[in-house]
């Protein structure tokens, strides 16, 4: 979706939008529109009942030289920064696959601020993400048609706002288009070339460790998970030193597993396409990295993900295997279901002795528990630090990638002992959630503050949201933006 950002005046005879505060309809005002055709659009309104709530749309056809006039009021409701999204959602929604390829939409009647008419461009222009290249015979009246959003009379601080909003909403996309993908074109390696195309120009330093070079460093945990899979296991670290040369201050981890079929301890066959997007993780993570290099952000944080496949070949791990971590911790592994903590753990140990950052946060579609405990409301937040998770869930209010923090405690770590090694792979069947966080908090260095966010029930959706269809929502990379924003650039 192309936005643009203009001072001049809407035509005429364009489709044009006007932003409504709740039951303020009687104070609106419309730019541009006779007095009789804004009694008919007024009219309009009352008859459908609209009132100004945050993501209602009203339309009206009018005559207009000769012709007719697509007009269109889109509530924003009390006018706050969730608000104008929900707002610019709907009016890409509404006209997505309309027919029409452009809509001026109006603010000078409204009091908006900068960042809220930013916001509202962002998630028109995420709204209208779309991954149709295998669709072969979609109808006609299917097909988008909307690639052009005009806002006008905008207020000061727009530009400046739309510069970050727009590369969220590029690392959004990027993320979206990896979850969507089918893991015979994303696995591993395609991951890593995929994610380097993207980011190619943006000035991130890449490292990509293969199989041979994880031997090397003992990253057994890692490769365990993997050697079931005829595709190689992959790390990818892209670091982005935006303040200058040094140590990252944050690292992301991500759990990229590109295709999970639980391995040897196989899934039910019901549901498991759905495993394509067991990397959503991995994907936020470098659509985050994608738009903090987007925008310029003066902060040091290094991304890593790691990229496998689960696999039942008769070279996979077994149930009773015992794995042996980077950082030299022993793994007996009861279900080789439980994979992704097994990634994540020698992703975190990397990390730390190569990059020595000072705060992790992980970010996994690790359990199922997850979303019973949560639906698909929030995601989970486990953290050894207080004011860690404070910004995080601050950060998720006020980007709509919304958390709900869970507890880490002792008496839960003890559900993970072994009996023949240092730990066990999964604990029993209650809070199996937060025996995954106890499990990855073991391979946490003293001093590192952590925060493991759980988003199995986020990042992929049956039903729309306000900047987003059914599908890929692109969970996380807002959250990670305004997180790196608000905590680490000064």
């Amino acid at each position: 979706m192309h936005i643009v950002l203009s001072t001049a005046p809407a035509d005429s005879g364009s489709v044009i939008a006007f932003p409504v505060e709740k039951d303020a309809l009687n104070r609106a005002t419309f730019g541009g529109l006779d007095a009789t055709t804004t009694q008919v659009v007024l009219g309009a309104a009352k008859g459908g009942r609209f009132d100004g709530e945050a993501g209602a749309v009203v339309e009206v056809f009018v005559s207009a030289g000769g012709g007719v006039r697509r007009i269109l009021l889109i509530g924003v409701g009390a006018g706050s920064e969730a608000d104008y999204e929900r707002a610019g959602g709907a009016l890409t929604a509404k006209l997505l696959t309309s027919g029409e390829d452009s809509v001026t939409v109006d603010f000078s009647g409204t009091g908006a601020s900068g960042k809220a008419v930013a916001r509202f461009a962002g998630a028109a222009a995420q709204r209208g993400w779309r991954h149709d290249i295998y669709r072969t015979k979609l109808p006609e009246k299917s097909k988008p048609t909307l690639t052009n959003i005009t806002l006008t009379g905008v207020p000061e601080g727009t530009e400046a706002a739309w510069v970050g909003q727009k590369a969220v909403t590029e690392g959004m996309d990027l993320t979206r288009t990896l979850v969507a993908e089918p893991p015979n074109v994303i696995y591993p390696e395609t991951f890593v070339a995929k994610v380097l195309k993207e980011i190619e120009g943006l000035g991130i330093e890449v490292t990509v460790l293969g199989e041979a070079e994880m031997h090397a460093l003992g990253m057994g945990s890692l490769l365990g998970v993997s050697q079931g899979s005829a595709k190689e296991a992959q790390l990818l670290a892209l670091k982005w030193s935006g303040k200058g040369e040094g140590d990252p201050d944050l690292a992301l981890v991500g759990k990229g597993v590109t295709f999970d079929t639980g391995g040897i301890s196989l899934k039910p066959g019901p549901g498991m396409e759905d495993m394509k997007w067991d990397m959503g993780g991995a994907g936020a993570v470098v659509g985050a990295m994608k738009a903090l290099a987007g925008r310029k952000a003066k902060a040091n944080v290094i991304g890593v993900c790691g990229l496998v496949e689960n696999m039942p070949d008769g070279n996979a791990i077994r149930p009773s295997d015992v794995l042996t971590s980077m950082s030299g911790q022993t793994i007996e592994v009861l279900n080789t279901d439980a994979e992704g903590r097994l990634v994540l753990c020698d992703c975190v140990t990397w990390v730390q002795r190569t990059h020595k950052p000072k705060t992790i946060v992980d970010l996994a579609t690790l359990t199922g528990a997850m979303i019973v405990a949560l639906g698909n409301e929030h995601g989970g937040c486990f953290a050894n630090d207080d004011a860690l998770a404070e910004q995080l869930l601050k950060a998720g209010l006020a980007t709509g990638d919304k958390l709900w923090r869970f507890p880490l405690s002792p008496a839960y770590d003890k559900l993970i002992d072994s009996p023949i090694a240092d730990m066990k792979n999964v604990g029993p069947r209650g809070a199996g959630s937060i025996t995954a966080a106890q499990f990855i908090q073991r391979f946490v260095d003293a001093g590192v503050k952590w925060a493991h966010l759980d988003i199995a029930g986020m990042v992929w959706s049956d039903k729309a949201g306000p900047n987003y269809d059914k599908g890929a929502t692109g969970y996380g990379v807002r959250l990670l933006d305004r997180f790196v924003a608000d905590n680490f650039e000064g």
